[in-house]
């Protein structure tokens, strides 16, 4: 059984979109698999702290050299790794924020893209120096974005920070298999909200019940 991760990344919790998005997969997956194992990771509304130089410092040194203080640095972080290794389906739900990811989310990527842990770099292969490793995982991204048009040759396409980071990111770490559902034009009226919700659901379904199915 393929174990899932799901990630909620909204400061809202009442109204929030990409949440919706997160509880309609997760129920689609419920109906479609049985004895489902679901593990949840609250970002929104959690406590996810900045790294410090501190925290840096113990990151780039060998597991052997780092003192009782310095694994305690690196505790949080050694569980969202820990998480994410354990995981063969992520599912990530994130609101556009400025044009990209809320700030809780890009802590959390400070905490789980570490040297070793989740990729290592090999100056030799440049300009591909990165080496992913994170396997055989699938991430589906659900994001939301309140304007239209960020798509791959839409007119605010230059704008769009939020699902290209996100997939380079994570293509770093070693997840290449990546599923995008979004919810554009979120704010510009009840019809075109309802619209695209519904594209979204769809498009869940077809994904859990086709690809995604044991």
């Amino acid at each position: 059984m393929k174990k899932v991760l799901v990630i909620n990344t909204s400061a809202r919790t009442a109204g929030s979109k990409s949440r919706k998005l997160t509880e309609m997969f997760t129920e689609s997956w419920e109906r479609t698999h049985d004895r489902p194992e679901i593990r949840f990771r609250e970002l929104g509304t959690g406590d996810v702290p900045h790294i410090s130089g501190e925290w840096l410092t113990a990151a780039f040194k060998p597991a052997a050299a780092r003192s009782e203080e310095e694994n305690g640095l690196l505790a949080r972080s050694d569980i969202y790794i820990s998480e994410l290794r354990e995981a063969d389906v992520i599912v990530l739900g994130a609101p556009m924020y400025n044009w990209s990811v809320p700030s809780t989310l890009k802590a959390w990527l400070d905490h789980v893209m570490r040297i070793n842990e989740t990729f290592r770099a090999d100056p030799a292969r440049a300009p591909h120096p990165y080496i992913g490793l994170l396997k055989n995982k699938t991430l589906i991204l659900l994001l939301t974005r309140g304007n239209d048009g960020y798509e791959k040759g839409e007119h605010s396409e230059h704008m769009n920070f939020q699902s290209t980071y996100l997939e380079t990111v994570f293509n770093i770490m070693g997840i290449t298999d990546i599923h995008t559902i979004a919810v554009n034009g979120a704010s510009l009226g009840a019809e075109m909200l309802e619209s695209s919700i519904d594209r979204a659901r769809q498009a869940i379904n077809r994904l859990v019940k086709g690809e995604l199915i044991l």
